[in-house]
C-alpha cells in the first residue's frame, strides 16, 4: 500500500492537526507530507543551537511517537527537527497469500454441518438436460485427438534440435524444462482423451473408441482395457466405503488405532506424526510412483483384494471373466511398446531418451494422480457404507475444481472443472460437460461442491488431513492426524 493510496484512509490535514493538538505544548512545529514511502511528520524547535539537554528531548519525543497508520520510522539529526516516518502496514504478497488459503467455498462447506442428498433423483437431474448434451461426434472427437497427438510430434521435434541450438549450457537447459513441462501437459491431454474413450464419448462407434483409447494409453505405458474395468467399476461405486476401486480410505482399525473413545494424543502421533519434510518428500513420491503402484500392487485400491492384486494378471479380482481376453491383449500392446521403447533408446542414447520421454512421462503420472486424488479426496466430503449409500449421493460426493485454469480446460478437458456432472452422466462428451454442470448446479443448489483453493495448497491439505475413517457408521469424514473430523453430520451437531 503506496503513501498515495493512504490518503483515501487519513488526509494530511486530519493528521497535521491532530499532531499540532498532541505538540503545541511542547513548542514543536509540526509538517506533515506524503511521500511515496508513506507519510512523514516534521517536527521542528525555534531552539537554533543543539544543547545537550536537546537530543534526550527528541529521543523522548521519539518513543512518544505511535499512530495506526503503521511502524515509526524516525530520522533524526539531533539539531532543532527530526523526522518520522509512518511505514504503511505490511500486508501479504497477496498472490502467495492467495496460494496458501483455504476457498471460502471450503471454509463454508467445512463450517456447515452435512445434510446428505435426499429427494433429488438421478431422473431429475437428467430431466434437467437438454438431449443434444448426449450427443457423440466422431469428427469432434478424433479432431481432439489429432490436435493433441500433433502438439506433441511439434514439441518432440522442437526438442530434438535443441542441442543443436547456439546457445550456452543455462539456456539449452532452460529450453529442456520448458520441453519436459509442457510435452507432460500435452501428453496427459492423452490420458485424458483415453479417459473419454473409456466412456465412449470420442464417437458413438465402440470400436473408435477403444481403438483410440488403446493406442493412447498404450503409448504412455497405462493399461488401457485393464483400467477401464476398474474405472468402470469406480463410477458404479463411487466413495462406497466396501466398494469404490480407487483411493479407498482406510479405517481406524488398519492403523492398530484403540476406540475413538480411549485414544489420546500420543496414540495418534504414534501412527501419523512426521516432519513436513518428510510429508513433502511422501506426497513427491506418491505424485511420481502412485500410478506405478496402483496398477502393479493395487496400492491405494480396495483393502478386499488379496495381496498381489494388479491391472496385468488376467486372472485378477479386478476382472469379471469377459473381460480376460481384452486384458490379455492390454499386456501384449505394453510390451510390444516397452520393447520399442527399449529399441529406441539404445538408437538414441539413454541421456536423450529420458529427456525426450521419461520425463515427460513421470510429469504425466504427476498430474493424473493429482487430479483423480483431488476429485473424492477432500475433508469435507464423505465416504458411505451399505445402507446409505446410493449412486446419486456417490456421484455428488466429488468436488469441482478449477484445476490448472484454461490449461484444465484445454489440455485436461474438464475431467476436473465438471467432475460431478461426469459421475452424474459419464455418457455426455467432455465437450459438453461444462454446459451440464451449469444445469444441475441449479437443482443441486448447496449439494454442490466447488472449491477455489489452489490446486496445490488442496493436494497438501488432504494428503494431511485425510487420514482414516471409523470403522463403524453409514456416513463417515476422513479424521486428522489427531483425531478429529473437519466436518460432520448434521444431526451429531446438533447433540
Amino acid at each position: 500500500m503506496s503513501g498515495t493510496e493512504m490518503t483515501e484512509d487519513l488526509e494530511t490535514k486530519d493528521l497535521e492537526t491532530d499532531m499540532h493538538m498532541r505538540h503545541s505544548d511542547d513548542g514543536l512545529k509540526v509538517k506533515v507530507a506524503h511521500r511515496p514511502d508513506g507519510i512523514q511528520v516534521r517536527l521542528s524547535s525555534d531552539c537554533r543551537q543543539p544543547t545537550a539537554a536537546f537530543k534526550p528531548f527528541f529521543d523522548e519525543r521519539r518513543k512518544a511517537m505511535k499512530h495506526p497508520l503503521g511502524k515509526a520510522v524516525i530520522y533524526d539529526n539531533f539539531k532543532t527537527s527530526f523526522v518520522v516516518r509512518f511505514d504503511p502496514p505490511r500486508r501479504p504478497n497477496l498472490m502467495f497469500y492467495t496460494l496458501l488459503k483455504d476457498s471460502p467455498e471450503f471454509t463454508r462447506r467445512k463450517s456447515t454441518p452435512f445434510h446428505p442428498p435426499k429427494v433429488i433423483t438421478w431422473t431429475e437431474l437428467h430431466s434437467t438436460l437438454p438431449k443434444h448434451l448426449f450427443k457423440k461426434s466422431t469428427v469432434r472427437g478424433l479432431g481432439y485427438v489429432a490436435r493433441d497427438v500433433s502438439l506433441a510430434v511439434m514439441l518432440y521435434k522442437f526438442a530434438w534440435h535443441i542441442d543443436s541450438l547456439p546457445l550456452n549450457r543455462i539456456l539449452r537447459w532452460v529450453l529442456w524444462i520448458v520441453y519436459f513441462n509442457l510435452q507432460g501437459i500435452v501428453l496427459t491431454s492423452w490420458w485424458c482423451l483415453a479417459h473419454e474413450a473409456s466412456h465412449g464419448t470420442l464417437s458413438p462407434i465402440s470400436l473408435v473408441n477403444d481403438i483410440a483409447g488403446f493406442l493412447l494409453h498404450t503409448f504412455l505405458l497405462a493399461p488401457y482395457f485393464s483400467w477401464k474395468a476398474t474405472h468402470i467399476s469406480h463410477h458404479a461405486s463411487a466413495v462406497s466405503v466396501e466398494r469404490d476401486e480407487n483411493y479407498v480410505p482406510r479405517t481406524r482399525s488398519a492403523f492398530a488405532l484403540p476406540p475413538d473413545e480411549i485414544a489420546n494424543t500420543a496414540d495418534y502421533t504414534e501412527a501419523f506424526e512426521e516432519t513436513p519434510i518428510y510429508t513433502t518428500f511422501r506426497i513427491v513420491a506418491m505424485q511420481v510412483f502412485g500410478l506405478f503402484f496402483y496398477f502393479l500392487f493395487n496400492r491405494k485400491g480396495s483393502p478386499r483384494h488379496p495381496p498381489g492384486t494388479n491391472h496385468f494378471n488376467p486372472n485378477s479380482p479386478l476382472f469379471k471373466p469377459h473381460q480376460r481376453s481384452r486384458i490379455v491383449l492390454t499386456d501384449i500392446g505394453l510390451t510390444a511398446m516397452i520393447c520399442l521403447l527399449y529399441i529406441w533408446a539404445r538408437t538414441v542414447g539413454l541421456g536423450q531418451f529420458i529427456r525426450l520421454y521419461f520425463l515427460p512421462f513421470l510429469l504425466v503420472n504427476h498430474w493424473i494422480v493429482m487430479l483423480t486424488y483431488l476429485q473424492h479426496i477432500d475433508p469435507t466430503i464423505p465416504y458411505y457404507r451399505k445402507s446409505e449409500w446410493t449412486f446419486v449421493r456417490g456421484a455428488l460426493a466429488a468436488v469441482d475444481r478449477p484445476f490448472m485454469g484454461w490449461i484444465g480446460r484445454v489440455f485436461f478437458h474438464n475431467v476436473s472443472h465438471n467432475h460431478i456432472s461426469h459421475h452424474l452422466f459419464p455418457s455426455i462428451p467432455f465437450y459438453n460437460q461444462p454446459i451440464a454442470t451449469e444445469h444441475i448446479k441449479k437443482i443441486l443448489k448447496e449439494d454442490y461442491n466447488y472449491d477455489s483453493t489452489n490446486s496445490f495448497r488442496a493436494l497438501y491439505r488432504s494428503f494431511v488431513q485425510c487420514q482414516f475413517i471409523e470403522d463403524e457408521g453409514d456416513i463417515v469424514f476422513f479424521k486428522n492426524r489427531k483425531g478429529y473430523a473437519n466436518r460432520f453430520l448434521a444431526e451429531i451437531s446438533t447433540l
